[in-house]
């Protein structure tokens, strides 16, 4: 039985040195592959047999990486059926541990290889760079350490999408729980807000243990690399080259300094248009001025057709890629039980097309997700051409960002399609609101990251003070009184902590990048939107500050960033005043 919402797809260019039958689950017939590479290295005798070489590897790349996000996809799609669990796990336990001391070869015969230092550049000094900083990381003693982390991860998501409440009579995902606080019915939100806060808190424990096992892992694997710390170790696994942990404490400085203020001035506009005295966690997300919740669509199928729509305002060759994508069956959009929790784009590495994963149920938040997903699509149909593996699956993530969160601020300029003028109007507002507010939730996240990899002995208890001193810093102006519980455990619904440490900041300082994008097509709409287009078709061939340069931006992400950046909201904000 097929558990993926796609059918087979084929391989954007046809295979030259796999097979074009092989069970890639099965490493019995991976090996000789890997077996040949090597081999064949110490034969390139010329600069165009070693890139050869070098195409070979990533085509058998390509195909692994698709088939682990293959697997993924079902387990994420299906978190209840046992097939498509025992698949995942397979890979995640059988073959990625035999995978990873193979590449380790394979990546230390490349950069001892003679005619390495021939090859023409610009072209490899990011896979150079990169390469090198794998064979320095790789430690075939870390192997089981992650594998065991990649399930212990798997069973966080497990957990997390199982989460269910009894309400009004029916069974409710906690992802459909959140329209409820949305309503005008004060109680109501209340009611379906201490419903979710207390079925995660009946689960305290097991994310508390969970986590502790992850830490435990993660501290180990750093150990063995020979670091001081997990976060220095997770800095040079994520190839951080262009900016350090100092200057992450910098972020959340101008965080507090320039972001805070403009948070502070909209809890108190949002306390005084609801006529409350305090502001509590359920009042967040209902319209200030209590109008019924926006309401985009009622079934998914609409928001594909409306978010088309879009697309085809704004540009055709990124309409057309969406378009090709639901012929494909590539999207699967809709919430229900059993369904892993959140968002994601995967790209399938052979076939060299975007998977949208998401859970829609109806809100304005479902319309940014789509956008910003169908961003992170953009980048991937951009890459499409370029033959080397990295440099189309894996530009960095704070790049990738930019073009997820461009793509919300640029699609939003049509969001009419969803709305009429009026709750058009009000829908920009809710997003550039969310843009201060997740500002300052990417600045705690991180900061407690930090925290928690450079305390590696801390307590439970210790941990829980470190957040909530962290919700002091970034939480604004809202009164948790008689739920500090609930409060010191927010962070369990923050996936990113369990399962990818230190990938959040990338959001932070993608958000500058697409707030710049935006900002230049209020200049320029044409040549803001050529500089993207042009951005992506680089994938990850460029550092850092060349990627956002080429997107029109500058790679900083400091107070003089982002104070004109939140000049902009403010002005934005206020002609869109009701």
């Amino acid at each position: 039985m097929n558990l993926l919402p796609f059918d087979s797809l084929p391989a954007f260019k046809p295979r030259r040195f796999l097979p074009a039958r092989i069970d890639l689950g099965e490493w019995a017939q991976l090996a000789p592959l890997f077996d040949q590479l090597e081999a064949r290295a110490s034969q390139c005798t010329s600069v165009a047999e070693l890139e050869r070489w070098l195409l070979d590897w990533s085509e058998l790349n390509a195909a692994l990486d698709e088939e682990g996000a293959r697997r993924y996809i079902a387990m994420t799609c299906h978190t209840e059926n046992a097939d498509a669990e025992k698949a995942y796990l397979d890979f995640v336990e059988h073959i990625e541990p035999q995978i990873k001391p193979r590449q380790f070869q394979l990546e230390s015969v490349f950069i001892a290889h003679p005619l390495r230092a021939q090859l023409p550049q610009p072209r490899y000094e990011v896979f150079e760079r990169d390469t090198q900083n794998h064979v320095e990381l790789f430690r075939p003693e870390n192997v089981p350490l992650e594998t065991e982390e990649a399930k212990t991860g798997q069973q966080y998501q497990k957990l997390s999408g199982s989460l269910t409440v009894p309400f009004r009579g029916e069974e409710k995902t906690l992802i459909q729980m959140g329209k409820y606080l949305e309503d005008p019915d004060r109680a109501l939100r209340q009611e379906a807000w201490e419903l979710v806060a207390r079925r995660r808190l009946q689960e305290r424990d097991k994310f508390e243990e969970q986590f502790d096992q992850l830490r435990s892992l993660r501290g180990r694997i750093a150990q063995n690399a020979g670091f001081a710390n997990y976060r220095d170790f997770a800095f040079r696994r994520l190839g951080r080259f262009d900016y350090t942990p100092e200057d992450c404490a910098k972020f959340h400085d101008a965080v507090e300094s320039e972001i805070m203020p403009v948070v502070r001035e909209l809890h108190g506009e949002r306390r005084r248009q609801l006529g409350l005295e305090q502001l509590r966690p359920w009042d967040m997300a209902v319209d200030p001025l209590n109008r019924a919740p926006l309401r985009p669509f009622e079934r998914v199928d609409e928001m594909v057709a409306r978010s088309q729509r879009i697309f085809d305002r704004l540009d055709g060759e990124l309409a057309d890629g969406f378009r090709r994508m639901n012929e494909l069956r590539l999207l699967d959009l809709d919430n229900r039980k059993g369904k892993a929790p959140g968002g994601y784009q995967s790209t399938l590495a052979e076939a060299r097309l975007p998977f949208i994963f998401m859970n829609a149920v109806g809100q304005q938040r479902d319309v940014e997700t789509i956008l910003h997903e169908a961003g992170h699509a953009f980048h991937a149909l951009a890459a499409r051409e370029e033959d080397l593996l990295p440099y189309r699956n894996s530009p960095p993530i704070e790049f990738c960002e930019v073009a997820s969160m461009s793509m919300e601020l640029l699609g939003n300029e049509f969001i009419e399609e969803f709305y009429a003028d009026a709750d058009a109007r009000r829908a920009r507002r809710v997003h550039l609101e969310g843009i201060v507010g997740v500002l300052a939730w990417i600045a705690t996240v991180d900061a407690f990251q930090h925290w928690l990899y450079t305390h590696p002995g801390h307590t439970r208890a210790e941990r829980a003070a470190a957040w909530v001193a962290l919700m002091d810093r970034f939480g604004g102006d809202l009164d948790w009184s008689g739920y500090e519980e609930a409060r010191a455990h927010l962070w369990h619904r923050q996936l990113h902590i369990f399962l990818h440490p230190f990938y959040y900041i990338e959001y932070g300082i993608a958000q500058l990048g697409a707030l710049q994008v935006w900002a230049n097509s209020k200049r320029d709409k044409a040549r803001a939107l050529g500089e993207y287009k042009q951005s992506l078709a680089l994938g990850g061939s460029r550092p850092l500050p060349e990627l956002f340069s080429a997107a029109g931006c500058r790679f900083a992400f400091d107070g003089d960033t982002m104070k004109p950046l939140m000049q902009l909201v403010r002005e934005e904000l206020k002609s869109l005043k009701d």
